[in-house]
């Protein structure tokens, strides 16, 4: 029996992404992030960079956005393309102060990037806020790949996060934090309507 995580694990996992108003990088992972979303804007799939968060935690691999921004710049990104969404803290608080951001500057689409380990649970944390606020943004799952499970980068292995992401999508589901896989499958249909 296949199970409502699988079900909206595939949904989410294989996205028909169209062009964005803006990546949305998502703090944290050290320096493994930032080249999706280089590589996001340098293809025209999107027209500005969001780097979202401020926390800073290097052993938890969460480097300050004015240690990214170099590297985001010599990837060929010009400054005026980047922001930085500082207020948030942790993933739900950046859905809040980006669907904010969306509303004020009349974006409809955003490209979320994170981590594939994280992808997963921040999808549905932006949905939520997505679903919440009634924005009618279109939220494009576009998660960093080709990432080693098994490789201790200083802030543990990526499979060892996974099992924690689970844990975190059981407490947060039940708080009402996540999008529930019912929404999950009306909003994705709603979004290959639009293609």
């Amino acid at each position: 029996m296949i199970t409502e995580r699988e079900t909206i694990m595939a949904l989410v996992d294989n996205d028909c992404f169209t062009k964005s108003d803006a990546a949305i990088l998502l703090e944290g992972d050290g320096f493994f992030r930032f080249q999706k979303a280089v590589e996001l804007y340098n293809i025209g799939m999107v027209s500005k960079i969001v780097f979202s968060g401020n926390v800073v935690d290097k052993d938890y691999g969460s480097y300050p956005f004015s240690e990214v921004k170099p590297y985001i710049v010599n990837g060929g990104v010009p400054e005026k393309d980047i922001i930085h969404e500082d207020k948030s803290m942790q993933t739900r608080q950046q859905a809040v102060e980006i669907v904010k951001m969306a509303k004020e500057k009349g974006w409809k689409k955003l490209a979320l990037v994170a981590s594939h380990d994280h992808q997963y649970r921040a999808y549905l944390t932006f949905l939520r806020e997505v679903l919440d606020t009634h924005s009618g943004l279109i939220l494009y799952n576009t998660p960093v790949r080709n990432l080693n499970w098994f490789v201790d980068h200083g802030w543990g292995m990526r499979f060892d996060r996974l099992l924690g992401e689970f844990e975190r999508i059981e407490k947060y589901s039940a708080l009402g934090h996540l999008a529930t896989a019912q929404e999950v499958i009306e909003y994705q249909k709603w979004k290959e309507s639009l293609l």
